[in-house]
């Protein structure tokens, strides 16, 4: 689709387009779920539940209501089940059949949940990938997904962060956001980016940025975005596969817990903490 378009870096101040709007803005949505397992079993076990929660059709249906958000249209799935364990789901989309885009979609706020609005986007594509794994002597499991949400066009794909939030169990957190490319206005005058953009935060709803500790680092010159999260506070019992921590001593309450929050900073700082 050519011709003459309309963008707003705020929805009070449009601007017209010479052609197509052509900036990629890519989205990189990466969660980590923590367990603790204390035998083989419990971890094969904990292994065999995440492949069948996050299985490469479940991943499929999140991949469909992220494309119902962004007003996509599917053009190509290519999706797999991997053994021993993973998947991966991959969308070739196109622009959905919207005749314009709602002005809300330019501002920094939460996106919504599925069936609530239709957005615009153009060729493009979505994945996702699953890595469990499990330490080989220390009890922790861990399960981490990987998404990318990659657009051109006029729909920013941080408008589904917040269902992708929700999709997930997650502990952690890993958020990038880059706007890459250019386009121009009528004028030949070239635009970088075409909406405001302080934080990732900004597109994360309050109930969820109070669960978490956060940390930014952008570079706005270059519009690079990203954002870690950390879950504040937790139940161990959430933690725990197959077995509650009443059933446990103090001694091994503590431990435990030290191990499943060390696991967390790790994660979090991209460092070895031992």
């Amino acid at each position: 689709m050519r011709g003459e378009w309309i963008l707003s870096l705020t929805p009070n101040e449009p601007v017209e387009l010479h052609g197509f709007n052509n900036l990629t803005k890519s989205l990189s949505f990466n969660m980590y779920d923590i367990c603790y397992t204390r035998t083989k079993q419990e971890r094969e076990a904990y292994i065999e539940y995440i492949d069948e929660e996050y299985s490469a059709e479940r991943l499929t249906q999140i991949l469909q209501n992220v494309t119902d958000i962004i007003g996509a249209h599917v053009l190509n799935v290519a999706k797999q089940d991997f053994d021993p364990q993973g998947a991966s789901v991959t969308f070739l989309v196109s622009e959905g059949p919207v005749d314009e885009v709602p002005s809300e979609s330019f501002l920094e706020s939460p996106g919504p949940l599925p069936g609530s609005v239709v957005m615009q986007l153009d060729k493009s594509h979505i994945t996702v990938h699953t890595y469990p794994e499990y330490h080989p002597t220390e009890g922790i499991s861990t399960f981490r997904a990987d998404i990318d949400v990659s657009t051109c066009g006029e729909i920013s794909p941080l408008k589904a962060l917040n269902f992708l939030i929700h999709s997930f169990d997650t502990d952690i957190m890993t958020i990038d956001y880059r706007v890459r490319g250019f386009t121009r206005d009528k004028d030949g005058q070239k635009l970088f980016i075409d909406h405001n953009i302080s934080s990732i935060q900004n597109y994360i709803p309050d109930e969820i940025k109070n669960e978490f500790d956060m940390i930014d680092v952008n570079i706005y010159q270059s519009h690079i975005f990203h954002t870690k999260c950390r879950i504040r506070d937790f139940d161990l019992n959430n933690y725990l596969f197959g077995y509650t921590k009443d059933t446990l001593s103090a001694e091994e309450v503590d431990e435990i817990t030290e191990k499943l929050t060390t696991e967390m900073d790790e994660i979090f700082y991209g460092t070895n903490m031992n």
